[in-house]
């Protein structure tokens, strides 16, 4: 009984603190005959919002919450973040939360993983689980197999071969130990890989045109969509844009005038948690993107990519990756340079990383394509880069410690046979510094948690 009653008091006072320290934010959706109910986010108080440093390397200043509530509220997120997977998904994330603590508890298990794949965890080497860390550009299945990938890209070339590319993704699942993430640009308008298909995708809604469609409109269109990537061996979609539509100037943006962007703020957070949902209840897993916000014209994968954007800015475009933290698992990092908070891209910077996994302490951070002209020339310290095929081998060396050094967890790579060389070299820092081993298995258990939380691990 006292122990009953001080459970209670516990639990009264830790309700009594999130009340204070948390706001109501209401999104009101437009009039439809459809939606009946408001939209209601939970959003922190100023008590826990983050400020970005301006420094010289801004690799060593972390951003940290200035209440010890942040404690709290990461528990709470996690917690969050688990309830939002359907069907065996989220039956998968509670195993999660509920088999993790004891053998946490007993030093064995660091990273939290969930019993029932710390057989699998213990059997992996450390080059495997560096495996898991890479995603690349399908080619062959046998050189996914031979250095055990951890995720494919697909692109319109793949689709518009289908039976191909699902014959090599099965052939690649059933000879790995664990399975493939498979991962697509899926946003709708110009971007929208699905067209491929057949000429019934071929007038997918852009973000834009969805801005202005009802919640349930979007949710049974990304559900149509959900089904067709998921019928195609699919389970990432590499969408929603949530870079801004206009830029700190009040110009449109890039991603407005291509009308790929959900807005400027977060207006539209309830709209695109019904993109989200539709997708997730279909088995394709959400990616966010560009942390923190692409507001340059340049294309960062052609040419050198970079913003002078003042910092207050940026913090605003950061809100609606902060407001859908919880509803989206993985967030795609800038190739930007944001040179009022950074001297580096903002894939390469510490304090950007830790500020986009700041709400949720197991979001995944993953890269754009490091073959990108502007993370190749960054890394080589030059304005010019020699062809692909002569790009320096001590170049590309720092390219990827950098972007490990940072706290990424899974390094996208369009040029697909630098996979092996990426993986040498994380053997090799490993076997240099302990520090690396420490990286290469953090990223590898945020990948297997998101994994055996889509129900994607083998029995």
């Amino acid at each position: 009984m006292r122990f009953g009653r001080t459970l209670a008091l516990v639990c009264t006072a830790a309700l009594s603190v999130f009340a204070q320290e948390y706001q109501i934010d209401r999104y009101v959706p437009e009039s439809s005959s459809s939606e009946k109910t408001m939209c209601v986010i939970v959003s922190s108080s100023s008590s826990l919002q983050m400020t970005p440093a301006v420094s010289s390397s801004s690799s060593e200043n972390a951003v940290q919450p200035s209440s010890s509530f942040a404690q709290y509220s990461s528990a709470i997120a996690q917690l969050s973040s688990a309830a939002q997977y359907s069907s065996n998904a989220a039956q998968s994330s509670s195993a999660v939360v509920q088999s993790s603590s004891s053998v946490a508890r007993s030093g064995k298990n660091p990273y939290g993983l969930p019993d029932a794949i710390m057989p699998l965890w213990e059997s992996m080497t450390l080059r495997q689980k560096a495996g898991q860390m890479i995603m690349v550009f399908l080619t062959t299945q046998q050189f996914v197999i031979d250095n055990e990938i951890g995720g494919l890209l697909l692109t319109g070339k793949h689709l518009r071969e289908v039976k191909e590319t699902i014959h090599k993704i099965d052939e690649i699942n059933s000879s790995l130990k664990i399975p493939v993430f498979t991962a697509t640009d899926q946003e709708g308008g110009i971007v929208s890989r699905i067209s491929s298909l057949s000429d019934k995708w071929r007038n997918v809604p852009s973000a834009r045109d969805m801005r202005n469609m009802d919640t349930a409109k979007i949710h049974l269109l990304a559900s149509k969509i959900g089904r067709a990537l998921k019928s195609i061996k699919i389970n990432m979609n590499l969408a929603p844009v949530l870079d801004p539509s206009k830029d700190y100037s009040d110009k449109i943006s890039f991603m407005e005038e291509s009308h790929r962007s959900w807005g400027h703020d977060t207006t539209n957070a309830y709209k695109i948690r019904a993109f989200v949902k539709g997708m997730r209840e279909n088995g394709i897993v959400c990616v966010s993107k560009h942390f923190p916000g692409y507001d340059s014209w340049t294309n960062s994968d052609h040419q050198i990519a970079i913003s002078a954007t003042p910092k207050e800015n940026i913090q605003k475009y950061i809100q609606l990756f902060k407001t859908l933290s919880r509803d989206i698992p993985v967030t795609m990092m800038s190739s930007v340079q944001f040179l009022r908070i950074s001297n580096r891209p903002a894939v390469f910077d510490k304090n950007i990383v830790k500020m986009a996994r700041h709400y949720a302490p197991n979001m995944i951070m993953l890269t754009d394509d490091l073959w990108g002209t502007s993370l190749r020339t960054w890394a080589s310290g030059k304005t010019q880069i020699p062809p692909r095929k002569n790009y320096p081998d001590k170049d590309f060396k720092r390219l990827i410690t950098t972007v490990i050094d940072a706290g990424n967890d899974i390094l996208m790579i369009s040029f697909t046979s630098k996979a092996k060389d990426m993986l040498d070299i994380m053997m090799e820092l490993s076997e240099k510094n302990s520090k690396y081993k420490h990286r290469i298995e953090e990223s590898a258990a945020r990948i297997l948690k998101l994994k055996y939380k889509m129900g994607l691990l083998k029995k």
